[in-house]
């Protein structure tokens, strides 16, 4: 049988400005380590901590641009477009512009397992 997910719990951000993580299928709302799936509102000029985390991330952003920056350069990823993240890559996450954007973890985001910058 189905099972409905009538809302997301909000979960503590990292990075320069509040961002907005509503978790609806992971560890916190589910008790699920397999995935997590989690609408990101972020606001214009938010930086999170680059990281090297042990879980691939696919994002699809829905409104604005996600910028990241990665080993060997960056790119920008724009309202429409989709960006992965493999296992152990170090990455940085900011929105100069704001935006909201879709994160899916495999397996589930982890404080323990997204290895931050100090």
């Amino acid at each position: 049988m189905p099972t409905l997910i009538e809302q997301p719990t909000v979960v503590p951000a990292a990075g320069t400005r509040p961002k907005r993580i509503e978790e609806f299928v992971g560890r916190v709302n589910t008790g699920t380590g397999a995935v997590s799936i989690a609408r990101m509102t972020s606001p214009p000029g938010w930086v999170e901590p680059g990281q090297a985390p042990e879980f691939d991330e696919y994002t699809l952003v829905l409104e604005g641009t996600l910028h990241l920056e990665f080993s060997g350069g960056s790119l920008d990823v724009r309202a429409g477009q989709a960006v992965s993240v493999h296992a152990g890559e170090w990455v940085r996450y900011s929105t100069p512009q704001g935006a909201t954007y879709v994160a899916v973890c495999l397996p589930a985001f982890s404080p323990d397992t997204v290895h931050r910058d100090e």
